[in-house]
């Protein structure tokens, strides 16, 4: 079986990790978290960058640190895995839905200007690597006043007009999860320019502690355990120490599908990379065109049977049925085929040529194609 994604990790993360247990330095300080977020946000291209302990926690700390809060709008496209949408349910804040861009999978900034009302935060996300066209969603928050906030949980390395994201907002969100380009099995970041929000995030990640000893435990607001330890920055430090290489890999992986697969775009629809773009392909997705006359599911379960394991696109926040106060009236078209029509092949940075013939000649096989 030819799993969807497998971590690469070269050697390095193994000594920093054996020197933090060796050292002792197993919790949530240490030179290695120090070193994870320097380095990180630098990679990022911003002053300031605060580890965490998933993605989706970064996404929480960030509209705390931008002031979303009870009844405060927060644009954000349905079409997204729900770690995006969830922390503003629980800031007591409002999702609002807009579809989606049918070529880059990222939010639409055409559909923003249907939205009436106050908004107080917009969250573009940059989808399976390829990052959203951030001028005009700038544009449109900040003629509203609305603070923007990435989530780049899914675009180690990718760039917008050769800036890299999560510098391209007030405030940007990672993850570290296993599957990422740069993973330590669990883990978040927040990256930003302003030493405000900086210094909000790491306020509320540390459960709100004091900084003065003698007010350690006098507690004025209410804080959060979003710590990440030292063992695992130590092997997110290795990861980012490795970009470069871990983001052509991956680039590398999408190469050895779009040269097999171009004579499959009859029924596939692939993934692109608009000019103004670096897409990193974080996952390799494909999009059966409706031609075809086949789902995603029963072709994914073709391709299961032939050994190759894939994963479906998101389903649509706003026919998510824990979301249905904030889905009606909602009309994402785009995002409604993706989940319909979309699913992503084995993506693995290190995925050999051996492994992407088979996939190839599976999704041939899949779509009726000899």
């Amino acid at each position: 079986m030819i799993p969807v994604c497998r971590p690469y990790l070269d050697g390095t993360e193994k000594t920093y990790v054996l020197d933090a247990l060796e050292t002792g330095w197993i919790s949530s300080a240490g030179i290695y978290l120090k070193e994870f977020e320097s380095k990180f946000g630098s990679f990022a291209g911003c002053n300031h960058a605060v580890a965490c302990s998933n993605g989706t926690a970064a996404v929480h700390l960030a509209l705390i640190a931008a002031g979303v809060g009870p009844g405060d709008r927060v644009v954000v496209p349905s079409f997204t895995m729900m770690a995006s949408v969830f922390p503003i349910l629980q800031q007591g804040a409002v999702p609002v839905f807009v579809d989606c861009d049918p070529e880059t999978w990222t939010l639409a900034p055409d559909e923003l200007d249907s939205i009436k009302g106050p908004v107080k935060a917009v969250m573009p996300v940059h989808i399976y690597g390829h990052p959203c066209d951030m001028d005009p969603i700038r544009e449109w928050a900040a003629a509203r006043k609305a603070v923007v906030i990435e989530d780049a949980a899914e675009g180690h390395g990718s760039t917008y007009k050769n800036q890299p994201i999560g510098s391209l907002s007030d405030v940007a969100t990672f993850s570290f999860y296993a599957n990422k380009i740069i993973t330590c099995g669990e883990g978040g970041m927040i990256t930003t320019n302003n030493s405000e929000i900086a210094q909000r995030c790491r306020y509320y990640l540390n459960l709100c502690f004091d900084k003065d000893p003698d007010k350690r435990f006098i507690h004025e607001a209410v804080g959060y355990n979003y710590r990440l330890t030292n063992l695992q920055a130590a092997i997110g430090l290795a990861q980012v120490e490795a970009a470069p290489r871990l983001i052509e890999m991956r680039r590398g992986m999408a190469t050895k599908y779009i040269e097999r697969l171009k004579d499959l775009t009859e029924y596939i629809q692939l993934p692109v990379e608009k000019p103004w773009a670096k897409n990193v392909y974080w996952m390799f997705g494909v999009v059966l065109r409706k031609s075809l006359g086949m789902s995603a599911p029963a072709v994914r379960a073709r391709l299961l049977e032939d050994g190759v394991d894939t994963r479906r696109f998101f389903y649509p926040g706003h026919l998510q049925p824990v979301l249905s106060q904030y889905g009606a009236g909602v009309r994402a078209p785009v995002s409604e085929d993706l989940w319909n029509f979309g699913f992503y092949l084995p993506s693995s940075s290190d995925l050999t040529d051996a492994e992407a013939d088979q996939v190839t000649e599976a999704l041939a096989r899949a779509v009726g194609r000899k």
